[in-house]
């Protein structure tokens, strides 16, 4: 029997390895065509030490440590960009919704000549008011580079190069106009994704003129399509103290529901493999229109292999499919690593897989087994509190809170959130029906209000070092080891 975490997670080690890999790149640079000669001169090591598994087990570790850190190095090189000092004429894409600020209207755009993403903070206008995803615009304006800015341990430039923005400029609102710009130069995949980032912002604009108050609105708009721009600082404070945060962020919560749909609408015993291709098809075509933020991707990822693995019965999720999903977003874009949604997302699922099987086995599953609604709760139980133990070191350290009420928080939410997605499907389809929708989202947010003016709802001030969060993290492995080792004697003792 294996003995060793490594051992029965093998992808677990290489994703760690081309994590640490990562993280040196990050602070320690050094040519490319360096590592790229260590990295072969490895390699053939690891052949050469195929007589010596132990040995080549470690040579394979060296070998994603070295590729982390030439992917960091290459991702880093790739990013930097000299602008010209004045201001340059140049025609660019919106691939955004606009957000309203004290003076400008802030846009994403899309450089149609070098491809390049550029934060815009145009003059507020009623011109500027009305920009909408795809609109082609001309203009003149002073390019700068990302600024250093930081407050506390959020880091702005990071966030920046981690959405694979190279720049930012403020626009005067006589120095642009709307035109027909040519997309041919954009790659193919920056023009498939900018089709369906124009469908997501006229199925928002159906949603909109449903009538839905602005609070109701940002809520759907986020929950069913990604879109957080309407949100306001009051709401997101709300579903902050409550621990409700995480179903304004699409992630495998949402994706496991649409996951859940489409199998009830299509999924086949007799036409299995053709009917999973078109759900994973249609997973991922709902990735592309929410805008490919890295939890859903890493979500549509894990589902895209449990619907493959499905098909052969084999084990369809484990820590080994989270690290094999880890390791293709890393090589895909190294950065990836210090986005906080994904730190969160990958620490809420590893939690969830290494913990639930564990509190599950607190009662006896005679008694589970006996009862569906007792074991829906407990199973609701576990799930909450294993994905709190993964995430609320790093809640402390990136927002300086824990919220106390999140288990009854997560009761209402979950539910509410599988009843919102699927309305709002409905509303599309038929919108009359809108009323419903409304209500669902008007209670939701009301309960909630209500939650955060408990005494004692959150904890605030938190502000834990990354010392103490990894520290926080040793004690919660040791815990973990320490139950799963009073499991082993009291199953024993049973045998006894």
């Amino acid at each position: 029997m294996k003995n060793n975490l490594f051992e029965e997670v093998p992808l677990l080690k290489v994703a760690v390895s081309l994590m640490a890999g990562i993280v040196v790149g990050q602070f320690v640079a050094v040519v490319a065509l360096w590592l790229l000669a260590i990295l072969i001169g490895l390699l053939v090591l690891t052949l050469l030490l195929w007589r010596h598994p132990h040995w080549q087990s470690v040579a394979i570790s060296l070998c994603f440590l070295a590729l982390g850190w030439l992917l960091m190095q290459r991702q880093k090189e790739s990013l930097h960009m000299t602008w010209p000092e004045g201001e340059v004429c140049y025609e660019a894409v919106v691939i955004s919704e606009p957000v309203e600020k004290p003076k400008t209207m802030a846009v994403d755009i899309l450089l149609t000549q070098s491809g390049r993403r550029l934060k815009a903070y145009i003059y507020k206008d009623d011109r500027s008011r009305s920009l909408t995803i795809g609109d082609g615009l001309r203009i003149q304006s002073h390019i700068q580079s990302n600024s250093d800015w930081h407050r506390g341990t959020f880091d702005y430039r990071r966030y920046l190069e981690i959405h694979g923005f190279t720049g930012r400029t403020y626009v005067a609102g006589w120095k642009w106009r709307k035109a027909q710009i040519l997309l041919s130069n954009l790659s193919n995949a920056e023009r498939t994704k900018l089709f369906f980032l124009k469908q997501r912002s006229q199925l928002l604009k159906r949603f909109s003129s449903q009538g839905m108050a602005d609070e109701s609105y940002a809520v759907v708009a986020a929950m069913a399509l990604g879109d957080k721009s309407a949100l306001t600082k009051e709401l997101k404070d709300t579903y902050s103290i409550t621990g409700a945060s995480h179903v304004l962020a699409l992630s495998g919560l949402h994706l496991g529901i649409i996951y859940t749909l489409l199998s009830l609408l299509i999924a086949g015993r007799r036409w299995q493999m053709l009917s999973q291709l078109l759900i994973v098809l249609s997973i991922w075509a709902f990735v592309f229109l929410v805008g490919l933020s890295t939890s859903v991707v890493r979500a549509a990822v894990m589902l895209s292999l449990y619907a493959l693995l499905s098909l052969g019965h084999r084990d369809k999720m484990s820590v080994n499919t989270l690290a094999f999903t880890a390791i293709v977003l890393l090589v895909f874009n190294p950065l990836t690593l210090f986005d906080v949604g994904f730190q969160m997302s990958f620490m809420a699922v590893l939690a969830i897989l290494v913990w639930v099987p564990l509190l599950m086995n607190v009662f006896p599953p005679d008694n589970l087994q006996s009862h569906r609604v007792v074991r829906w709760l407990w199973a609701m139980v576990a799930v909450s509190v294993s994905a709190q133990i993964g995430v609320a070191p790093l809640i402390a350290y990136y927002f300086g809170r824990f919220s106390t009420y999140f288990l009854l928080t997560n009761f209402i939410v979950v539910p509410a959130a599988m009843l919102i997605l699927w309305l709002s499907l409905v509303v599309l389809i038929v919108p009359s029906l809108a009323y419903l929708l409304l209500y669902v989202v008007g209670l939701l947010n009301t309960i909630l209000s209500k939650i955060a003016l408990l005494p004692g709802a959150s904890i605030d001030g938190l502000h834990p070092s990354l010392l103490q969060v990894a520290m926080i993290y040793v004690i919660i492995a040791a815990v973990y080891l320490l139950a799963l080792c009073l499991r082993k004697v009291a199953s024993r003792g049973r045998g006894w």
